[in-house]
């Protein structure tokens, strides 16, 4: 990949300077505007256009022991929830470049690790504040409502970015609104205070608040919720014994109160919209998607009183490239690709109920299954010329081809690969077989065909065959249809059978991964929001909220020093409590200009701001106004009831209930700025080479710097 170079100055820490390098090359694709890249391999001098972190660090040299690391860390993040990984990368940076900052002024490691993990356990238990519960969503699904009619608004209730309604239709010059003020009226809008009484000002400010939210009591949906905690787990390395023993500051103990209000969402439309983040064309086949299993689950109960759960499992996606992108579209049952040789086979089963086998393995005649033994010190001898005319293979194909015969089998999925002389044969008999198929596609099948999954086809009887199935081509013109392999199009269905099939298209090649990509983003965005029942009040109000806390929690220890860190720690020398008080403020302030650095980077990637000091300018002076009403909370209300200001356009100042929520889901953006404070926090504490202190000045300054060429 041809990538530029950045200096390493060996008398800083080298592996967060590594991290910072890397966090570098993904900076554009945060946020619902991601600006593409070509990458382009200097060998064949082949290029790939690419707007995801994790196909950038696919192309990216990560051999060296801090790349695998952010590797793993990606791809743990990638594998698990499908989403929150650019997020992870440009904290990995921010922080990295934090950690540096307290390193220049000598706070110890052990200060940095105890006080960065205090802040983000912290921040993580301020921003349950921002849940909606997202309950009976299939309970209250109201048909008149369709995605195209969420869409179509470009201002949202709560987002710092303006959300497009359509990312591959923005205009450069579209208007970014006061969005930061309007994100601040959502950070808060449970009514749950921060925390502590001696944190914020007297209580009198707040019911003065209270008293000014009163406005908007009919625009807003109200539920009760009550607290819960925080799963926090990580896979990169154990917190220290110092970490666990610190607890919570005197000032900041919460207020327990009877109920909270909040938001609620009970509307799919609703909810796909606000988790789209701009990407309505992929979320709207999502949506359509979890749409078709409802119905399917409704069919088969005969009812639908039964709890619906979204099945990820049971979506799969069928890429088309070649075909206009209005050819996407999502359909019930099983579509793939087949050679165009099928083509008769097709037209000969497609009106009639076929009979089906399913082979877990491989289709071939050398396959055995895992665990098998082969036995040694056997030779086999052939006594017959004709045995010696026809291979094994060939006499292996034969006899597969009897037993689909035997049994009337014009069907075979394969979980495995496929012996092509089988194939061949099969083609010519009008039979279809289809390898490299899904282990969930093949369970779908058995269970409404009613097949036995079999590991070889010697173990083919009549109870593990299975009845009814559909064979067709997937448009009535199949030769429309035909990709570029020369391969077409082809739909399995049966009745009652459990599977949905996005099919994506897309006239550039180049961009059918990434289409793939932000289609199964949208889908694990919805998948979390249904599991979990909750999502966050997304556009950076979460963001903002963490960086209001810490900074708020900065300027409070600056306050209290040695008087706080008394009620912290327990079992702790006086050395560390003492270097805790004085270095707390410090380290905060960094966490805190690690969310700093990412929402003046989101409203960068805007293209609204000429310079991302602009951004941050704009983003501080609502931190100020935040900070110094002493009630965040309370200043989000206040510029939420704000309706004549620059937030919100004149023509829908009017239909609050009607502008879609920008929304984010919760574990997965939490666990991704784990997986990132825990990997920058790993490399601090396992790499060897830390230079502090400014002596040894008269070493050649070609001996302090290198160069890391990504």
């Amino acid at each position: 990949m041809v990538m530029a170079c950045r200096v390493v100055n060996k008398r800083r820490h080298m592996g967060l300077q590594q991290l910072s390098s890397f966090a570098e090359t993904g900076r554009t694709f945060l946020g619902p505007l991601k600006s593409s890249k070509f990458i382009i391999d200097e060998e064949c001098h082949e290029s790939v256009l690419i707007s995801s972190t994790v196909r950038l660090l696919e192309s990216l040299d990560l051999t060296s022991a801090v790349g695998q690391l952010l590797n793993e860390a990606v791809q743990a993040q990638n594998n698990t929830y499908r989403t929150g990984i650019s997020t992870l990368l440009f904290l990995v940076g921010a922080w990295s470049s934090a950690v540096e900052e307290c390193l220049h002024l000598g706070v110890p490691i052990s200060i940095i690790v105890s006080v960065m993990s205090e802040g983000l356990n912290f921040c993580s238990e301020e921003v349950v504040s921002l849940h909606v519960p997202v309950h009976n969503i299939f309970d209250c699904m109201d048909s008149t409502k369709t995605f195209s009619q969420l869409e179509t608004f470009s201002v949202s209730l709560c987002p710092f970015l303006q959300v497009p309604s359509d990312t591959d239709l923005i205009e450069e010059e579209h208007a970014l609104k006061d969005v930061a003020s309007q994100t601040l009226t959502i950070s808060n809008l449970s009514g749950r205070p921060l925390k502590s009484s001696e944190l914020f000002k007297p209580q009198t400010k707040v019911e003065a608040d209270k008293n000014t939210s009163r406005t908007l009591k009919n625009s807003l949906l109200a539920d009760t919720c009550c607290r819960q905690s925080i799963l926090i787990h990580s896979r990169h390395f154990n917190r220290t014994d110092n970490t666990e023993e610190v607890s919570k500051p005197d000032g900041f103990q919460e207020h327990v109160t009877a109920t909270h209000k909040t938001y609620r969402c009970n509307d799919l439309v609703e909810l796909a919209v606000g988790l789209s983040h701009g990407d309505h064309s992929s979320m709207k086949l999502v949506e359509e998607a979890v749409q078709l299993q409802y119905q399917n689950a409704c069919v088969q109960q005969g009812n639908c009183t039964k709890p619906f759960m979204f099945d990820i499992s049971r979506i799969f996606t069928c890429c088309l490239p070649g075909l206009p992108e209005t050819s996407s579209c999502v359909c019930p049952g099983y579509i793939t690709v087949v050679s165009v040789s099928n083509n008769p086979v097709i037209k000969e089963l497609q009106n009639q109920p076929v009979r089906i086998v399913l082979i877990e393995g491989d289709l071939t005649e050398n396959y055995r299954h895992l665990g098998f033994n082969k036995s040694a010190n056997i030779k086999t001898v052939l006594d017959s010329m004709q045995l010696q005319e026809d291979s094994s293979e060939e006499l292996w194909a034969n006899h597969v081809l009897q037993v689909l015969i035997q049994f009337k089998v014009n069907l075979v999925l394969v979980q495995g690969n496929v012996s092509e002389r089988l194939i061949e044969k099969c083609i010519n008999s009008k039979r279809l077989v289809i390898g490299s198929v899904n282990g969930s596609v093949m369970q779908a099948f058995a269970e409404a065909a009613g097949a036995v999954q079999v590991a070889y086809i010697t173990q083919v009887n009549e109870d593990c065959v299975g009845n009814g199935v559909c064979v067709t081509f997937w448009r009535s013109s199949p030769l429309d249809v035909v990709d570029r392999n020369n391969r077409i199009a082809i739909l399995l269905k049966t009745e009652g059978i459990n599977l949905v099939t996005a099919v994506l298209t897309n006239p550039v090649t180049a961009q059918m991964q990434t289409k793939e990509d932000r289609f199964w983003t949208c889908a694990y965005r919805l998948y979390y929001a249904l599991k979990e029942e909750k999502v966050f009040l997304g556009g950076g109000a979460v963001e903002f909220l963490c960086l209001s806390c810490l900074q708020i929690l900065a300027e409070q220890s600056l306050k209290k020093e040695n008087h706080a860190c008394s009620g912290w720690l327990h079992n702790t020398s006086s050395w560390l409590a003492s270097s805790l008080a004085i270095y707390r403020p410090t380290v905060l302030k960094f966490l805190a200009n690690g969310w700093q650095k990412y929402l003046s980077t989101l409203l960068y990637n805007t293209a609204n701001y000429s310079s991302e000091f602009e951004a941050s300018t704009y983003i501080q002076h609502h931190l100020q106004n935040a900070t110094d009403s002493g009630f965040p909370s309370s200043y989000i209300l206040n510029e939420y009831s704000k309706l004549n200001s620059r937030i919100f356009n004149s023509d829908i100042s009017n239909k609050l209930e009607q502008i879609p929520r920008v929304y984010d889901v919760v574990t997965p953006k939490i666990e991704a700025w784990r997986r990132a404070l825990d990997l920058v926090l790993l490399v601090l504490q396992t790499d060897s080479e830390i230079i502090a202190g400014h002596g040894h000045t008269q070493i050649n300054s070609q001996e302090l710097t290198d160069f890391l060429f990504l």
